[in-house]
């Protein structure tokens, strides 16, 4: 029911990372919390943080690929709240806040088939109302995209078209005129990639070619001046569906899939100041198809799914922080 909210006092015990799942994976510092549950279980959403709430919106769950669904988590009294549902059913969609909205990009529309009816949708989200708008869709439809805001605008990187190949195609959106315009194409067509803005670039990350088990490494950052992609350290573990964050200066790159016919459990950071890579403390368990946003000194880790190819989808929402010298 629109409107519902839960409670839950956030759980003070570490999660253990010696779990066997993710035994596998190189360890590192930080530290895992587990937070209170998302109200629907779903995979394959997109997650922002917006005026101090994390929202989550679209996705899939079993038997079901497209959804409508959107709640709002307020990490500071662990609550979720249902939100006015998207004008359409989607998964794979990219999500970003900017000038104090929401906005839902691409995605599939298929509610019966995976990565299937890709679109050019964009919708904003309005928290102050609680509804959205239609606004100009992209020139090209793709799902499985990166989206990430740089000076006040939307760019939307990589995908996978309507003829289920991946692109490498880079659209810019500027919410004050309600237009797209092209951009310098990434070096490496990928879809389920990881875009981070940070320090007036978009980070590229990681990513796939073809199928789940085509994984990338490629990290290209762009640079808004020269409208140009530079090639940065490689993904130290090739994997796509991975959920990112910033926090502090390193880009966190956790989970992903898919290997030996498991899900990732690694949790990479990129430090900014040196451009080098480290391993820090894996997932609990592997995980791919979730969404990450910061909120304070903590990264939240957001539903998905154990399981490749979208089994053992859940609503668990994970918290993740940094020893004090490495934020």
């Amino acid at each position: 029911m629109r409107g519902r909210s839960i409670f839950a006092a956030a759980m003070l015990f570490v999660l253990a990372v010696a779990a066997p799942a993710c035994a596998q994976a190189p360890k590192g510092p930080g530290l895992w919390m587990r937070k209170a549950p998302m109200l629907m279980i779903r995979g394959e959403v997109a997650v922002a943080a917006l005026g101090g709430k994390i929202y989550v919106v679209g996705g899939s769950t079993a038997g079901r690929y497209a959804l409508t669904a959107n709640e709002a988590y307020d990490p500071a009294t662990e609550s979720w709240l249902e939100r006015a549902p998207l004008p359409q059913a989607l998964s794979h969609l990219g999500l970003v806040a900017v000038g104090g909205a929401l906005y839902a990009i691409g995605g599939f529309a298929s509610t019966t088939a995976d990565h299937e009816a890709a679109v050019a949708t964009l919708y904003a989200y309005d928290p102050k109302t609680d509804s959205w708008r239609v606004r100009a869709t992209m020139r090209a439809a793709r799902g499985s995209v990166g989206a990430a805001v740089l000076d006040g605008k939307i760019h939307v990187v990589g995908g996978r078209g309507l003829d289920k190949q991946v692109v490498a195609t880079h659209e810019i959106y500027d919410p004050a005129t309600d237009s797209w315009r092209p951009a310098a194409p990434l070096g490496r067509a990928r879809d389920h990639l990881a875009a981070i803005a940070a320090e007036g670039r978009i980070h590229a990350i990681g990513g796939r070619t073809a199928t789940l088990f085509d994984n990338s490494d490629s990290h290209e950052v762009y640079d808004p001046a020269g409208d140009r992609w530079e090639p940065a350290a490689p993904l130290p573990t090739p994997r796509s569906s991975s959920a990112a964050a910033l926090l502090g200066s390193l880009i966190l790159v956790a989970g992903g899939e898919c290997r030996n016919n498991t899900t990732y459990a690694e949790n990479e950071g990129y430090d900014l100041k040196t451009g080098k890579w480290a391993f820090l403390s894996p997932l609990p368990a592997g995980r791919h198809a979730f969404g990450a946003a910061t909120a304070g000194d903590t990264a939240y880790f957001i539903g998905g799914s154990t399981g490749c190819g979208g089994t053992g989808a859940g609503n668990d929402v994970l918290g993740f922080k940094l020893p004090a010298q490495r934020q």
